[in-house]
């Protein structure tokens, strides 16, 4: 079994698609919802999904283990960063070698950085006259 968590940390309407494109998959199974947001909406889909989930600690996430030690725990094979807004450190990356997918509606690095999550990616892109 293929154990994905999903980073979010916004409403998690990337997150909901994604659990319900996995939802009876025979051999594919969202694990985990890992946030960094209280409050976010993504928190409230993993709690009416019965999906455990995981609210990062930024010290702990940055200067730490990056919680590596976590994931392994819930046997994650694979991470999707769905409208996490985040940067991720090397650790994480490391353990996870060739196993992160990042969604983004638009290609990076342009139109990626500080203020580019949800609409805002969207509006810059025609605002530039770009596809």
């Amino acid at each position: 079994m293929q154990q994905i968590a999903i980073f979010a940390s916004g409403a998690g309407s990337n997150a909901r698609e994604i659990i319900r494109h996995f939802q009876h998959h025979p051999t594919i199974r969202i694990s985990l919802i890992v946030c960094n947001k209280p409050g976010a909406g993504v928190l409230q889909i993993a709690d009416k999904e019965k999906i455990p989930a995981l609210m990062l600690e930024k010290e702990n996430f940055f200067r730490g283990d990056a919680y590596v030690e976590t994931f392994k725990e819930f046997g994650i094979n694979f991470i999707v960063l769905a409208g996490f807004l985040w940067k991720i450190p090397d650790a994480l990356i490391k353990a996870y070698p060739g196993k992160i997918i990042n969604i983004h509606p638009a290609l990076l690095p342009k139109y990626g950085g500080k203020g580019m999550y949800g609409a805002h990616v969207h509006e810059s892109v025609i605002e530039a006259g770009e596809k």
